[in-house]
Parts: structure tokens; sequence; C-alpha cells
């Protein structure tokens, strides 16, 4: 039901917080948050990470090695460490990816100097020296607090050597790969949370039919075992953008009770195009809203799987894992093309905003999200150049939203929104999403698409008596501004301007921002 809610028209700084000279356009949106109506906890799990062996995303990016000049905790990089701690990552999936379906677990095991190097064959044709391996792994999830979601071979390994791997990182006992494990400097058995059996079998993975895998999906599932409370959820390789066919073979060709998630892949592109993406900078307005209106298509994605699911699992006991999502762009020049490095400019913060406000639709079905990925590969929360370290706007962005993390969702209702046009493309002028905290605060975030306008924000908050507001905006002068090594401070959250009257909440939301507001009764 629509509600007439109190304008309040406020100054504010938010022309100098959007770069701009003069004063900008604006439009009035009143939004109405039903905080006396709670959905389904929002999993801490859909804000995971993704780190793959592939190009300096783990060698440079994370670690270093205990003989770096740059600052480092047993060859991990202090920089990075610090700035992921704060992030608080749920869950990290390793080690790919398609590096997954060619990585054998007994190179990355034993003395350093005595692993052995490979080729990288997916990414870059380099050297794999091996020295990051399951227990420098392992080491990294610890430090940070995070749950492992180990990817499996499915591609080029047997059942047995997936099952040998799991028995090395699980097994206890006198066994002898519980006992390799122990003479490789590990007594205790670690906990593995999440196994992914196999990785876009569709391609890079095997270039199997969604039939073909299925049945060997539960032919690995089958020797997958681990100690009671021990065995980590079983993953399954499934689709990518709208293709349902993996989930409709897994979901109807394999039991239930073998299988807790279907993966599922979706990487937004300017252009659409994969041989010519789009830059990650420099790029025009109709690449800023071609990649906000790609980014929002996986709300359909994920309807369509869930409705997939819905009809095979009505008990909702699979989830769809949404385990490598983000931006990928053209490589940027100077750059080996097979790192897959580029740079992270605001456009790439309104992008987790989005997602992260269609994510929290989709509890009920959607059990994790993991962002691809961590440093220095595609939409990198973190990217390293020799010794120095910057947070990107994507960084941000996951920072803002983390009270959104195990908290309950609220439904929101935008009165009369209106679109940003461009073209024949267009999406909302605004975004929201909210939630109610363990604490009992509640939060809000709201998302301004369009690149010149400002809007005039009034919420009110229907079963919550508001008494105090807080909030922090992202937003800069350009539409693909971005932070550098000489300059890494030119994207970060500001102050939110805004007033609290009488239960309604006002601001002034600057053009193209990300605002995540708490409030307090």
């Amino acid at each position: 039901m629509k509600r007439i809610i109190h304008k309040l028209i406020i100054a504010s700084s938010a022309a100098a917080l959007a770069g701009m000279a003069g004063p900008a356009l604006a439009e009035d949106f009143e939004l109405t948050v039903q905080a006396d109506q709670p959905g389904d906890t929002i999993s801490r799990y859909l804000y995971g990470q993704f780190a793959e062996h592939l190009g300096r995303g783990i060698y440079e990016g994370i670690w270093v090695g205990e003989d770096s000049d740059i600052p480092n905790t047993d060859g991990f990089r202090d920089d990075v460490i610090a700035a992921l701690k704060e992030l608080e990552i749920p869950v990290i999936r390793w080690p790919g990816g398609c590096f997954a379906d060619e990585y054998n677990w007994r190179d990355g095991i034993g003395p350093r100097d005595e692993r052995p190097v490979r080729i990288n064959t997916h990414w870059g044709w380099v050297e794999e020296t091996n020295a990051f391996g399951t227990h420098e792994f392992m080491q990294l999830v610890e430090m940070l607090g995070s749950e492992a979601y180990i990817a499996g071979n499915v591609g080029s390994a047997t059942p047995r050597e997936m099952a040998q791997w799991l028995e090395y990182m699980t097994a206890d006992g006198n066994t002898e790969l519980a006992n390799l494990r122990r003479a490789n400097g590990r007594e205790e058995p670690w906990k593995v949370d999440f196994w992914g059996v196999g990785n876009e079998t569709w391609g890079c993975g095997g270039h199997m039919t969604p039939e073909h895998y299925t049945h060997l999906y539960k032919r690995y599932a089958t020797f997958l075992k681990a100690p009671e409370g021990s065995r980590p959820k079983r993953v399954a390789s499934g689709g990518s953008n709208e293709d349902t066919s993996w989930t409709e073979a897994l979901s109807s060709g394999a039991p239930g009770w073998m299988m807790d998630g279907v993966s599922h892949h979706y990487y937004t592109l300017p252009t659409g195009n994969w041989p010519k993406k789009g830059n990650s900078t420099g790029f025009p307005e109709s690449e800023w809203i071609s990649t906000l209106a790609n980014t929002m298509k996986v709300d359909d994605y994920l309807k369509a799987n869930a409705a997939v699911l819905d009809e095979h699992d009505p008990e909702g006991n699979i989830g769809i894992y949404l385990d490598e999502w983000g931006t990928w762009y053209d490589p940027e020049e100077g750059h080996e093309p097979g790192f897959l490095y580029q740079q992270n400019s605001l456009r790439d913060a309104l992008v987790v905003a989005l997602n992260f406000n269609i994510f929290h639709r989709h509890t009920k079905r959607l059990h994790m999200a993991n962002i691809a990925q961590t440093v220095n590969v595609l939409q990198a929360v973190v990217l390293t150049e020799g010794d120095k370290a910057i947070k990107t706007p994507t960084y941000h962005a996951f920072m803002l939203y983390k009270p959104f993390m195990d908290a309950t969702f609220i439904p929101v209702e935008f009165d009369d929104m209106s679109d940003y046009e461009l073209g024949d493309v267009s999406v909302p002028h605004l975004s929201a999403s909210a939630a109610r905290t363990a604490d009992g605060d509640l939060v809000v975030a709201v998302v301004n698409l369009h690149p010149r306008e400002t809007a005039e924000f009034a919420g009110r908050f229907e079963g919550f008596n508001a008494t105090s507001a807080s909030g922090q905006t992202l937003t800069a002068g350009a539409i693909d501004a971005h932070n550098t090594f000489d300059a890494p401070n030119t994207v970060k959250p500001e102050p939110a301007q805004l007033e609290l009257d009488d239960g309604v909440l006002g601001m002034t939301l600057p053009a193209k921002s990300v605002t995540v507001i708490t409030l307090k009764q």
C-alpha cells in the first residue's frame, strides 16, 4: 500500500560530495520500510570471496613468501591481510575457477623447495610454483576467521584423488594421510565447510553436458566422506547466465540428500559481448548504464533457477551458490591479458550494492555468493603494486554493507519510482534494501543510479520508532573515479548528510552514490 510521506528538503553538501560545481537536478522519492514485516535471515555467506591461482591474485597479492622485502607474516602480506580482516570475510573459495580442474593437491604439500613447478595452462601459461597450497590456504582462512570452500578437481582427476584430499584435511587417528598431514606440520584436522565438485563443467572444467555431469557428480560425491560432523556441504557445478538446464538436470537427477547446493556463475559485462567487453575506466555514460542494467539481470537468473529448485526440491534443502560474480572488463593496457587485472571504479561499487540489494531478496534459495576475485583479479577488493596496496571502491561497498550480514530482511517499497534512461536502456533511479540487525538496529541501503541527478529522499519506518540515525555515503566526482597507488583515497565513504524528524528520515542522495544508514530506537 502506498503512503504519503512528509518530504524533508534539507540543506546538504551533496553537491560537494558528488564533485559538482553547481546545483544538480533532483527528484523526490518516498520509501516505506516495513520493519513490522520481518523476513528471512540474510546469510553472511552472501559476502564471500573467491581466490584463484590466476595472475597476481595469490602470488604478489596475498602471498609473497617469508623472504620477501614486503612486510609479511609467514609469507602473507601484512597490508593485505589487515585489509581483509576488516571485511570479516565469512568464506573463501579456492583454488579455482578453471585452475581447480587441473590442480593436483599433492603438488601443494610438503617442503616448498621440493614442490613441483607446473604450468598454469588456463591463465597466462606461466609457471605455478605451488608455494601456496593446502596448508597455506587453510592458514589464510584461519588468519581471517573465515571458512574454507574447496573447489575439487573433476575435469582431470579421479574420485579417489578428490576423496584423498578431503581425508588428508579432515582425518584423525593413525591413518596414512592423517600422518602425512602431521608430518607436513598440521597436527589437528582442519574443518572444511564447503566442497565444490568441479567447476564450470560446461566449459573449462570438461565441456560436459548437464546430464553427463549429473552422473559424474553422483559418482564423485559418493566417495566424499569425512568423520561424523565433519563432512563439508557438497556443491555441484551448475550453469551460468540464463541457463537453467544444469539446475534442472542436477535437481531432478541426483537425490537431494547427496547435494547441498548448485553453483551458478554470472559476470557483468558493460557491452554484453565477450570479445569486446568494455573498459574499466574512461568509459562513456552508455556503458555506465548498460553495466548497471546488465548486473541487475542476475535477479531474473536467480528467480529462474530458484523456480527449478522449487519444483524438484520443495523442502528447500538445495541452495544456489553464486560462487563467481562481478564485473569483467577488457584487459588493462600494459598488463598480461591472461592475468585479468583491471582497475576498479565507482561504477564497481554501485554494481556491488545493486547485487547485494538483489541477493537479500533471495535468501530462501541463495545460500552463498563469492565475488571474483579477492586481490588483483577482476572485481578485486584490494589491488597491489610492489609494496603498495590500496582498497578499491568495491572494498568500501563491502564495508558499508557489513551490517547486513546475518541480519533479518525487511521489505521496502518506493512510492512512484521513476527510471533513469539513456537511449533504449533504462534502470530504476534508486535501489534499496533494509534489514534488522541482531542488536535491534535498522539498517537501510539506498543506491542512486543516476550519474548526474541528486535525489531528495524521505523514508518512514513502519513498526520502528527511529530516534537517531547515522550513515555513510560513497560517491565521487566522475563515473569512473578510482583509487590509485598515488591517490589511494579518491573514492572513500564520507558521513552521510541526513536528518531525522519525528521518525521520518530525510536526506539528499548524491548522484551516482551508495548510502548505508543505521537507525536506532
